[in-house]
């Protein structure tokens, strides 16, 4: 092992035998001997760990973790980066892969913008069906500032491009604090953090580099989970939000934050024929109870130009004139006070 390591990889695995090892000789067919590759299994129940065990050994600069009990992506991830030693970083999900010498090209990347963090696009697989995937930032090679990432409130911007692995990352962040996940959340643990990313990192560039093979519709995989792992979105965005109230551009940002919230909220709703029963009975009174926290005002506009289908399925909580009468009336005793 190297004592300066120029990048390391994060990887959880949980319950995803059938893919790892495509996943495991993806790493083999980037690694570099000052390359180090965190592979952390949380709690498996089935073979997975034993397929890390029959490739470890293949696999240079390779560290192996495992968690003792199942603690979620979140956690998962935080225990990769406390072990990480690389200059720059990056990561990956056990389930999925990446092209010959992509992790390279990522370390060329973010050495010749010398910025803090590059995103780049990524290929999404459904079966047979491969679909590039562009971050929705337009300007290419070139230094950014962050925070231009974050707005228009009504366009799909840099923080509706949450994925953690379809980048490179530099250390300074994570000593600032930046790269940490909030710990506990199973799913929508991507939201808090790219906000943060874009709040508080210094700069960035984006480059058409499209080396990410993620797998979408696995059966099983948390992008299809009905559990009660789904409600986590709730909390994650609360999270957002109590965060972003420490900014001193808060007011201009919270139009954004709130409408991601309510077009998510919206689409989960959409979604509850998908739910364990009891997820599907909670589900409607958490974003109740979600809606009576957010601002008044900043609701109000994103009912109005929310698409109509994700604007209706929010009012039918109340009815039309429930949400907007109590946001009226809260209007009208804010004004008194």
């Amino acid at each position: 092992m190297p004592v300066n390591v120029k990048l390391s990889v994060v990887v959880p695995f949980h319950n995803v035998q059938a893919y790892a090892a495509e996943t495991l000789r993806s790493l083999l067919l980037n690694a570099r001997s000052d390359y180090e590759f965190i592979l952390v299994d949380d709690c498996s129940t089935d073979r997975t760990p034993d397929v890390i065990a029959h490739h470890r050994p293949r696999l240079p600069g390779c560290v192996v973790l495992r968690h003792p009990e199942n603690r979620g992506l979140a956690d998962a991830r935080n225990t990769g980066l406390d072990a990480a030693r690389g200059r720059y970083l990056t990561f990956l999900d056990g389930d999925d892969w990446l092209a010959p010498g992509h992790l390279d090209r990522l370390v060329a990347a973010i050495e010749r913008y010398a910025c803090e963090f590059v995103r780049t696009d990524h290929v999404q697989v459904t079966g047979r069906k491969r679909v590039l995937h562009r971050a929705p930032e337009p300007r290419r090679h070139q230094v950014l500032d962050p925070r231009s990432g974050i707005l228009p409130a009504d366009r799909t911007t840099m923080t509706d491009y949450p994925y953690a692995w379809a980048g490179i990352y530099d250390r300074a962040l994570l000593e600032r604090g930046v790269l940490r996940f909030d710990p506990g959340l199973r799913m929508t643990e991507d939201r808090p953090w790219i906000w943060r990313l874009h709040r508080q990192a210094r700069s960035y560039a984006v480059v058409p580099l499209d080396g990410v093979r993620y797998r979408r519709g696995l059966p099983g995989s948390l992008t299809q989970t009905g559990d009660e792992r789904r409600l986590d979105f709730f909390r994650a965005f609360d999270l957002l939000l109590d965060q972003l109230q420490q900014d001193a551009r808060y007011e201009e940002l919270l139009p954004k934050a709130v409408r991601t919230y309510c077009s998510i909220m919206a689409a989960q709703l959409h979604t509850l024929d998908r739910c364990a029963p009891a997820v599907a009975r909670r589900t409607p009174a958490r974003a109740r109870e979600a809606l009576d926290r957010l601002p008044r005002a900043a609701l109000r506009e994103t009912l109005r130009t929310l698409p109509p289908d994700r604007a209706a399925a929010l009012r039918a909580l109340y009815g039309v004139r429930g949400v907007l009468n109590r946001g009226l009336a809260s209007a009208r005793r804010e004004a008194v006070a």
